[in-house]
């Protein structure tokens, strides 16, 4: 009887590795624990194949994705957003510019992104320039060119 199988983990397992990974584990510890909770499979051919499908397939969406995050980050570095609103004395704003209104101006520029991403730490409350990064994933960030003046 071997003293050790090889299986591949399908969830990340703090004790063992992260999910994809071929690891050694006891028989007795895969037969009654990993296995019938599904955690990990046999790491026969069969399996171990359709894994290496699978990475790749999740490289290539990826891949796709940075290229999708790269491509807006470049629109937004282009459309410079200029909202007009009426200001006090001292360039003060009656309200104030959040992140949904600088989306939704984006938006009619013909760049969609969601406000979450609009990395604004607090509300504009003064006319003036502001640029802002946006936060695109795959470590792609953008900065959009935000002008609030007065109505």
């Amino acid at each position: 009887m071997p003293t050790t199988i090889n299986v591949i983990l399908q969830q990340d397992l703090s004790n063992l590795g992260k999910t994809g990974e071929v690891v050694k584990v006891r028989p007795g510890y895969a037969r009654n624990y990993l296995l019938p909770k599904q955690l990990a499979a046999a790491a026969t051919i069969k399996n171990i194949n359709r894994l290496e499908h699978e990475k790749k397939a999740a490289a290539s969406r990826a891949a796709k994705s940075k290229a999708a995050a790269t491509e807006l980050a470049a629109k937004i570095d282009a459309t410079p957003v200029v909202l007009a609103r009426k200001a006090g004395e001292g360039d003060k704003l009656f309200g104030s510019v959040t992140s949904a209104e600088i989306a939704t101006a984006l938006k009619e520029k013909g760049v969609d992104v969601d406000r979450r991403k609009i990395e604004l730490a607090e509300p504009i409350k003064a006319l003036g320039s502001f640029a802002l990064v946006v936060k695109l994933g795959f470590d792609v960030t953008a900065t959009v060119k935000v002008e609030v003046t007065r109505k």
